[in-house]
């Protein structure tokens, strides 16, 4: 067993750029999992700084020097920052707060339409059964409106971490964006010099996650900013909640526009009942839901490597279970880089035909 294990070692790793691959994949990985909770406000930094980073560089063609550039930018950054955090959130946060109140008197509503259907189609459904699911459905989610209402009020009282992302966060954009050559340069200097296959990985990841990020920060604003208006001039309760949800759920794809319209069913069918305004707003969600995914994504996400649903389904699952929040934000560019690895990996007829060029 220990020879068979040898053998397969000397077999995919005599190469030792496949080593040094191998073990920085193994690192960050160890990184990522045992201290991803400590270094959330680097993550935020440095995506920040990967979406930033673009328009710096895009200031720098007017012979402007990076410094500047990065003053600029992280000026008008922060002013986008400071009105949304008080202009938009505590709008958001109110109808949030408001919306969980309501729930239950929404959920009378819809369990009083549902408990009718028996009666309408008795030989379709027992009224028995029927109302038991009903009311372990409404126990469920009046606990879970519950929990969410008290956590919401308990994450306001987290003024400390509030303050060190506040203030250390634009502080590690700015020198990320200023020092950006300095500090890769620094960082490089400690990699092991076999390092082929893992600079062809990075140089492909690294175009395809600055990318996705600029990509999936425009996707929220539009998905966002539009529905926003659309439920907004319908007349939809709760619209800047519900627009944020929308927004935000572009971040999983396939199942964040299916679980979000839930919410918007409850809010509509609460408000207007079985009536043609609900049936208008249904299908104008549809419609952004449907010009999201058919023009939008394809125009944003033109160069992404392609990937299977099913591969983007799992990746989600995979990584949203290791990592929370930002294993979900970053499932498609996790797996297209190990996609990169297993295409950069050499494979056993590669190696056959490179030892007999070297005899």
């Amino acid at each position: 067993m220990l020879k068979q294990l040898n053998d397969w070692y000397k077999h995919h790793f005599a190469d030792p750029n496949l080593g040094v691959l191998f073990f920085l994949l193994i690192s960050a990985f160890a990184i990522f999992y045992f201290f991803g909770g400590i270094l959330v406000p680097l993550f935020v930094a440095l995506v920040l700084a990967y979406l930033l980073d673009w328009p710096v560089d895009y200031l720098m063609r007017f012979k402007i020097n990076r410094t500047f550039s990065t003053l600029i930018v992280m000026v008008i950054f922060l002013s986008l920052a400071i009105f949304a955090f008080l202009g938009i959130l505590p709008t958001v946060f109110k109808q949030g707060v408001a919306f969980i109140r309501d729930l239950p008197i929404m959920f009378n509503q819809v369990q009083a339409y549902i408990l009718t259907l028996p009666a309408q189609y008795p030989e379709l459904i027992d009224s028995t059964t029927f109302t038991l699911i009903v009311q372990n459905l409404r126990t469920y989610i009046l606990d879970t409106g519950g929990f969410l209402l008290s956590h919401s009020f308990a994450s306001l009282l987290d003024i400390a971490a509030l303050l060190v992302y506040a203030i250390l966060v634009p502080l590690m954009m700015i020198f990320m964006l200023k020092d950006k050559e300095l500090l890769i340069a620094s960082f490089v200097r400690f990699l092991p010099n076999d390092r082929k296959l893992a600079n062809q990985v990075w140089v492909e990841m690294n175009e395809q996650i600055m990318n996705y990020i600029r990509g999936k920060v425009i996707e929220i604003l539009i998905v966002g900013i539009c529905t926003y208006f659309t439920f907004y001039f319908m007349g939809l309760r709760y619209s800047a909640l519900l627009a944020v949800l929308v927004g935000l759920s572009v971040l999983i794809p396939y199942i964040g526009a299916a679980a979000v319209t839930v919410p918007i069913a409850i809010v509509a069918f609460f408000q207007w009942g079985a009536s043609p305004e609900f049936l208008y707003l249904m299908i104008a969600y549809a419609i952004i839901q449907a010009i999201d995914g058919n023009v939008i994504v394809p125009i944003l996400f033109s160069e992404a490597v392609n990937l299977h649903p099913v591969v983007i389904i799992v990746s989600v699952l995979i990584f949203g279970g290791l990592w929370g929040f930002w294993g979900v934000f970053f499932a498609i560019p996790l797996a297209t880089l190990v996609k990169a690895v297993l295409n950069a990996w050499p494979s056993g007829k590669m190696k056959i035909e490179s030892e007999g060029e070297v005899d």
